[in-house]
């Protein structure tokens, strides 16, 4: 009796010590992070908005090491800062990473997760990016909009005229003109600047509304969803309005393609994404077309992508290359040299012979990168990332801007030197797909890196090559060039650049 006795005490201690030392065991796999406090997640925001979380970030990598946890409301979102865990994350473990976050917001609005940003990693995402690479962004396909792309030459080198004698910011010209492009490449119509300026601002507001106004949705969404219903009237307004600008342009496309392309008018172009949208059908809901708010909604995300991470790129750009005059003037003996003086524009032939542009370009992603940030992942299962479990539906996010700016991997980060780019530099031959290594990636890596990744460059060196072929871009004082940043959906300059432009050719 006393064996049995002194038995059962010892298992009543035991059992409850090796359950704490489980749970401790578990708790200590997950990456650290500063502690937590019901509903509202990590104890950092007890002082913190989350609209400073970049800074809130740096601290916690200096205190914590370069993968960190956060939690916001109840989800667990974990942050990587290290190049090298990026990519056992995104390639090696890529497949079990490549889900997207459910957004509270969504939820809430009733939005559709049948997009390719949004979409989980199966067969709709698979459907929507294969149309996308292969009937859009295919090169073949590409080479159809090289008119296109030699109008917006003319419309932006015009634009940019007005603002140097206006003394004018030149971001807002940036983003009209690409979006010019992104509409035309969408909707297969070149539109005039009044229609083209609407879509612009349908776009843009609900981007930047949602960047500053959504996230309290993460904390309690049952209780926020009450408490803050205007903002989801409000973003519900906004969707209303892109619905009325957008179906009568996919309506008028879907009567073009019903008539076997017949009649064409000079502003209207023989492909178009929409027209690939026309023809999708989803196999996993009984082979029934997309709707027309499924089709707004991936035409929207095509101009997203390609229109604010094109435009944020060239202003960083244009602004080193105003800052550093010598490097904007061996980037334009380069161009001279290519190109004779008779040709009227930088063709999209002639910039694949420029070493040196496409080392600027790569220069100014690597100081600058658009987006701080690629769009967070989500795990299928869990998954064992630089020794710490990343848990089944926790959140993994991935620090764009820390990688590329690391002193460890990068000579003099903070200095712009395209030379790092060309032969015997320590940027060579580097991959921006990241699957031989990471060492920058401004378009994200793995399964879900941006599709676009091959139409972006093509686009930066275009129009970077062409407008310093047909300005010398200059500081003028008392507007001189500033590189403090601004997060908004993109992180612009927070102070514009207003260079001065002096036309090389009379």
């Amino acid at each position: 009796m006393d064996a049995w006795r002194i038995f059962l005490g010892t298992t009543l201690i035991a059992i409850p010590l090796i359950l704490l030392l489980r749970l401790f065991r578990g708790r200590r796999r997950i990456p650290p992070g500063p502690p937590s406090v019901p509903v509202l997640g990590s104890v950092v925001w007890l002082t913190n908005s989350p609209a400073d979380i970049e800074p809130i970030l740096r601290r916690l990598f200096a205190q914590y090491g370069p993968i960190v946890s956060l939690r916001i409301g109840s989800r667990l979102a974990i942050f990587v800062a290290d190049r090298h865990l990026a990519h056992t994350a995104l390639v090696e473990r890529g497949a079990a990473l490549a889900n997207r976050p459910v957004l509270a917001s969504a939820r809430l609005l009733g939005e559709s997760d049948n997009l390719i940003t949004r979409a989980s990693y199966g067969p709709v995402w698979r459907l929507l990016r294969r149309n996308l690479v292969a009937e859009t962004l295919h090169p073949s396909r590409v080479r159809l909009f090289a008119p296109a792309r030699a109008w917006v030459r003319r419309v932006l080198a015009e634009k940019l005229r007005e603002d140097s004698a206006a003394g004018a910011a030149v971001v807002e010209t940036f983003h009209y003109a690409m979006f010019c492009l992104l509409v035309l490449m969408c909707f297969g119509e070149r539109l005039d600047e009044p229609a083209v300026r609407a879509i612009a601002a349908a776009q843009r507001d609900p981007l930047i509304y949602r960047s500053r106004k959504m996230a309290v949705f993460s904390f309690l969404p049952s209780v926020t969803k009450h408490l803050f219903r205007d903002r989801l009237q409000n973003v519900k307004a906004m969707k209303r309005r892109k619905m009325e600008l957008f179906v009568p342009l996919i309506d008028a496309r879907r009567e073009y393609k019903s008539r076997g392309g017949e009649p064409r008018r000079e502003t209207r172009f023989e492909h178009s994404y929409v027209d690939t949208l026309l023809d999708i059908k989803l196999p996993e809901e009984g082979d029934r077309p997309l709707t027309d708010e499924e089709m707004v909604n991936l035409c929207s995300e095509f101009m997203d992508a390609g229109t604010d991470t094109t435009s944020t790129g060239l202003q960083w750009i244009m602004a080193e290359l105003v800052k550093n005059p010598s490097i904007q003037d061996t980037l334009y003996k380069e161009i001279s040299a290519t190109i004779g003086d008779d040709q009227e524009e930088v063709s999209e032939e002639d910039v694949n012979k420029m070493p040196y542009l496409k080392a600027v370009v790569l220069e100014g992603l690597r100081k600058h990168p658009p987006a701080h940030f690629v769009l967070p992942h989500t795990a299928a299962e869990d998954t064992e990332v630089g020794g710490y479990l990343i848990p089944k539906g926790a959140t993994i996010n991935f620090m764009v801007a820390e990688m590329s700016r690391d002193e460890r991997e990068w000579e003099k980060p903070t200095e712009f030197m395209p030379e790092r780019f060309l032969p015997g530099g320590a940027g060579e031959g580097i991959d921006v797909t990241g699957n031989r290594g990471i060492k920058m990636m401004p378009f994200g890596v793995g399964r879900r890196i941006c599709a676009g990744v091959g139409i972006a460059m093509l686009h930066l060196e275009f129009f970077v090559a062409n407008m310093v072929r047909e300005f010398e871009w200059q500081e003028v004082a008392g507007k001189e060039v500033d590189f403090a940043e601004k997060p908004e959906f993109t992180v612009v300059m927070k102070k514009p650049l207003r260079p001065r432009l002096v036309p090389r050719r009379t």
